[in-house]
């Protein structure tokens, strides 16, 4: 594990997010769409070689059956890492962070939502995910995310005569809520991790107790807040680092002044 610690501390996060987003999506390795993808990655997009453990979990509850094998992977990266792969690996992670850099280069407007509305992202999970697949027979979560949009719809529909001719209203209401999220990221951070996204639900809860984890040396820390301010979700770190939010992006153990801040993983 410490290697793997020492990898996280040196490695430059945004080339491991295109080379996530590239190899996520490289076509030639087809058969392994059996494998849940460790991000959120249309299974839908021509090049993606991943299931969407979402659009599984929606799958499973329309047969009225348990995902064990689904549950199973999440659960182990769960307990192994906590929320890494939010930082790390999830390709509209990456692109959030994108979007909102862009903030400072136009000199946009920020808006901070409260977190007290955190908890929406478990009733993505639980109504969106489990009961509206299971009541309707339709994975609607997946029919709406703008993950899927950006990667499966809007490319598609691009390349497709045929399917151009058929989109309708729901392809319009996909791309609002694209449109839509796509103006929020430029102000927020993360906002779809942080109130949507039903994958960082599910891992959330593990952060508490995952083999790698975060520790602030109370002795050390100046509480400066350079962690608020270079964290991806708006954590302020020295408060509580073993946030739900936190996706172990490692920003604020490389960016303290004090080297207050440090990764658990013996």
């Amino acid at each position: 594990m410490s290697r793997f610690v020492m990898f996280l501390l040196t490695a430059k996060r945004r080339w491991v997010q295109a080379l996530s987003f590239l190899v996520m999506n490289s076509f030639v390795l087809q058969s392994l769409k059996a494998i849940p993808c460790l991000g959120m990655n249309c299974y839908a997009c021509p090049g993606a070689i991943f299931a969407c453990p979402i659009g599984t979990l929606q799958h499973f509850a329309i047969i009225r059956q348990v995902p064990f094998y689904t549950l199973g992977v999440l659960s182990l990266t769960g307990i192994l890492v906590g929320r890494l792969a939010c930082g790390w690996l999830c390709p509209f992670g990456w692109l959030q962070e994108l979007v909102y850099g862009l903030r400072r280069r136009f000199r946009l407007p920020s808006w901070p939502v409260s977190e007290r509305f955190g908890w929406l992202r478990y009733a993505f999970l639980v109504v969106l995910v489990g009961i509206v697949p299971l009541w309707t027979l339709e994975p609607w979560f997946s029919k709406l995310c703008p993950v899927g949009t950006v990667e499966a719809g809007i490319p598609l529909i691009l390349t497709n005569a045929e399917l151009r001719a058929q989109a309708g209203w729901l392809f319009v209401l996909k791309v609002a809520i694209l449109l839509g999220f796509l103006v929020w990221m430029a102000g927020t951070k993360r906002p779809f991790c942080r109130f949507v996204c039903p994958l960082g639900a599910i891992w959330s809860p593990f952060n508490r107790l995952s083999t790698l984890r975060l520790a602030v040396d109370e002795a050390s820390c100046r509480q400066c807040n350079t962690c608020y301010s270079v964290c991806p979700v708006g954590i302020t770190v020295h408060e509580d680092p073993d946030s739900t939010r936190c996706i172990r992006c490692m920003e604020c153990v490389k960016a303290c002044p004090e080297a207050a801040i440090r990764l658990l993983g013996e």
